[in-house]
């Protein structure tokens, strides 16, 4: 990811090499100015890197093969993901032509939407999804108290994420941050709850969940250069994209059990779009420079996922037998059960 581009070079494409080891003076006050050492650094972007493979885990669940999934991550994570990074980052063309993004929601989020994207495409939706007249029909989680809670960890997490990419310990720009990113995470929630109660009588949980999500990755882009009330107003409009977004891919017959496409690759969009529209940056070149960069990274990533998702397909598949997928993947995969029956020792 950061290469070490040469003056006047392209700035696409090249290797630093194998190994993990700290540069010169990778672990002195030299190194960004004092701000963080080498291995802080490559701690941070590994959490980056596991957050992309992660999206791409909730929108397969239920039918992917193991094995193949952990050849995907292995490849993208380890080749895609930085190159991608390397553009922005590490001062390759994107950086060059002053595309914009904070702390991912392009390079991180958007990179695991269209892989997840691809997956689901190629994979197909879960037994029972769709009917016999192609409506969707809801599969319930196995613990929505669970998904509440994995929603707050993430909420706090995103602290880490937003707050960490500062790069230092300023702490007016640090402070900023993470309330702006508090601020759009709750009002990306209460906008989809809004939104979805509107549109389908209920008060659908899972909706408020996904749009604090939603939010979480909106504000990414440009969370240090928005004030509080712009990043209410994207995080308020990721809330209602994403209610529209689940719908969107349920009618494109897709099947993403957790919302990943719509929070991720939707709401990473419109994240990376807002920074031309909201905030000190805002302006109409700008908003078309983060529409290029938007649009260079899709097919980017479009392609190498799916070209990496269909050589495994086409060599030892990729979805599991229906067996499989009916009585569960931790019975067959693992050979044990996530909730074993007990009363089938009772006498």
């Amino acid at each position: 990811m950061y290469p070490g581009f040469e003056e006047g070079s392209l700035g696409i494409l090249k290797f630093n090499g194998f190994g993990i080891s700290p540069p010169e003076n990778g672990m002195l006050a030299e190194y960004a100015n004092g701000g963080y050492t080498w291995w802080t650094d490559f701690l941070f972007q590994g959490m980056f890197a596991a957050t992309a493979a992660t999206i791409v885990s909730g929108a397969v669940a239920e039918r992917i093969k193991l094995g193949g999934f952990m050849i995907f991550v292995v490849i993208y994570v380890g080749l895609i993901y930085p190159i991608v990074g390397s553009w922005k980052w590490g001062g390759g063309f994107l950086d060059g032509m002053n595309f914009y993004d904070f702390a991912g929601s392009t390079l991180v989020h958007s990179v695991g939407g269209w892989a997840a994207l691809v997956a689901v495409y190629l994979l197909g939706p879960r037994i029972g999804k769709f009917n016999e007249f192609n409506q969707p029909q809801p599969i319930p989680g196995h613990n929505i108290p669970f998904a509440a809670a994995g929603v707050l960890i993430l909420w706090l997490g995103w602290f880490g994420f937003n707050g960490g990419s500062v790069l230092s310990a300023n702490p007016e720009l640090t402070s900023l941050v993470i309330v702006n990113t508090s601020l759009a995470a709750a009002a990306g929630g209460m906008f989809a709850f809004f939104t979805s109660t509107l549109l389908y009588k209920n008060y659908d949980i899972t909706m408020f969940l996904n749009g604090i999500l939603g939010g979480l990755v909106g504000i990414t882009a440009g969370a240090d250069i928005m004030s509080p009330n712009e990043a209410v107003a994207i995080g308020a409009i990721a809330g209602i994209v994403i209610v529209f977004g689940v719908a969107l891919i349920d009618k494109l017959k897709l099947d993403d059990p957790v919302g990943a496409v719509a929070v991720h690759l939707i709401c990473g969009i419109w994240g990376t779009l807002a920074v031309g529209i909201f905030g000190s940056m805002a302006g109409i070149d700008q908003f078309f420079t983060q529409l290029t960069g938007v649009a260079i990274v899709g097919a980017f990533c479009v392609t190498t996922s799916f070209i990496i998702i269909y050589t495994i397909k086409a060599i030892s598949g990729i979805r599991v037998s229906e067996i499989e997928e009916l009585e569960g993947l931790d019975r067959h995969e693992h050979r044990m059960d996530a909730y074993p029956d007990f009363r089938s020792n009772e006498h």
